[in-house]
């Protein structure tokens, strides 16, 4: 599914030429993305990556909240909805979004 969907939106190009605004992870300059939301299980396949990413943002003055959700795995949330931790990254996730969302100053809701 990942090949597919890289595929997809990348066409012919090889993997070493991935423009950082399909992919920030390879961007060189992170300033000026958005306020960003990353988390991670310890257990995620990617947790360095994302904790990486997250370091990258600050360090480019940006702002990104990191949550690493101890005994988590790659997909947690949704291959065990009903776990306690599973609840937990959801209702932080959403919490996070309304503080956003509700900080929008010409933002309609």
């Amino acid at each position: 599914m990942n090949e597919f969907g890289w595929r997809s939106v990348l066409g012919d190009l090889a993997a070493d030429d991935v423009p950082g605004y399909v992919s920030p992870a390879v961007a060189d300059d992170l300033s000026g993305l958005p306020t960003t939301y990353i988390d991670a299980g310890t257990a995620e396949v990617f947790r360095d990556e994302d904790v990486d990413y997250a370091s990258r943002i600050w360090a480019a003055g940006g702002q990104a909240e990191l949550h690493i959700w101890a005994g988590g795995f790659h997909g947690f949330d949704a291959l065990c909805p009903d776990a306690r931790i599973s609840a937990m990254a959801r209702r932080t996730r959403t919490d996070w979004l309304a503080r956003i969302l509700g900080a929008c100053a010409h933002c309609p809701w």
